[in-house]
């Protein structure tokens, strides 16, 4: 049987870092306020003028290029997972394609939000099982800053800008994408959206007025469908591929907000020591974050292990991803 792997992996920052102290000089928090509710120190921000999500992403999928020595050429397929595009159109892929020199790659964006990784995995799963391409790269760029307002102490201190990509090929080997399960329930879309600059409501000087061009959250009503949604959707796929709690060798869930994480990761009886978090360190990085924790910590991952990811984001959309991990890094 065909089956998708991972067969390598990236990931970038900028080198700017807006810590707590720092952001108490610019909002009414502290490092405690925020430390004790999400769990975040710093975040990397793109401070450069003109410089966009796709500048992160081309950063990622160079690393990516020149880590696994994949020529230019070769590649089939980029998809970009973002919710800060460049512009409305054209999409950030094909800017990434063009500075990177893809010359032979098609390329289109996906907006899941923050479950744009899994979801993108699961796109690239399809393709690649289905025999239609056989190299594919996932790049999730998000500069957060863009779209985060930094007169909410709400949601200022929660994101970071980050870019991490994968490649994706074919193998017969018992590794790879062994199933996901995705959901989405509209309901959730007054809790988590930017309220205008869309075709419902378009870009005017009143709602620039009105911050509304930033993120918008009601974390009361995110906290709860996260934690329920992500931990139903995680215990559903390893029912359904009968993988006990034992048998799960790391598990990787959207780097969101630490309390979230712990309730999750609690629930599913997953042993802490198992849970990879990096969220101290980078905040919510969106579609970037799952990626970003795997190259943070692809040293401790071996060929054959067992990894289940899972996510939430605006939309609502969520979902849960169990893969064996395909190479010893």
């Amino acid at each position: 049987m065909r089956r998708a792997k991972i067969s390598g992996i990236a990931s970038y920052v900028p080198e700017d870092i807006l810590d707590n102290e720092m952001l108490s000089k610019m909002v009414d928090t502290n490092d405690e306020w925020i430390t004790t509710r999400v769990g975040i120190k710093e975040r990397h921000i793109l401070k450069e003028e003109g410089k966009g999500s796709s500048y992160l992403g081309i950063k990622a999928v160079e690393k990516l290029l020149e880590q696994t020595g994949v020529k230019r050429e070769e590649v089939d397929l980029l998809i970009c997972a973002t919710s800060n595009p460049d512009y409305r159109f054209p999409s950030t892929g094909s800017v990434i394609v063009y500075e990177t020199g893809l010359k032979n790659a098609y390329s289109y964006d996906i907006q899941a939000a923050c479950a744009g990784f899994i979801v993108s995995m699961q796109a690239a799963r399809a393709y690649v099982e289905a025999g239609l391409y056989k190299k594919v790269i996932i790049v999730c760029a998000e500069k957060m800053s863009s779209m985060t307002d930094y007169q909410d102490r709400a949601t200022c201190p929660l994101f970071g800008d980050a870019a991490a990509a994968v490649l994706v090929e074919p193998t017969e080997e018992n590794v790879g994408v062994i199933d996901g399960e995705f959901h989405v329930d509209g309901e959730g879309l007054p809790h988590l959206l930017m309220k205008a600059g869309g075709s419902v409501k378009p870009a005017t000087v009143e709602t620039v007025k009105a911050r509304e061009h930033y993120i918008y959250q009601e974390g009361r009503a995110v906290y709860k469908n996260a934690v329920t949604d992500m931990l139903n959707s995680t215990l559903s796929v390893m029912k359904k591929n009968d993988l006990s709690v034992e048998e799960v060798d790391w598990f990787v869930p959207h780097q969101a907000n630490l309390r979230i994480i712990e309730a999750v990761g609690g629930r599913t009886g997953i042993s802490p020591d198992k849970v990879l978090i990096n969220i101290q360190r980078y905040g919510n990085t969106s579609a970037a974050s799952i990626p970003l924790c795997l190259d943070e910590f692809k040293h401790k991952l071996k060929k054959g292990d067992k990894i289940m990811l899972t996510a939430f984001g605006a939309g609502f959309t969520w979902g849960a991803m169990y893969l064996i991990w395909a190479f010893d890094s």
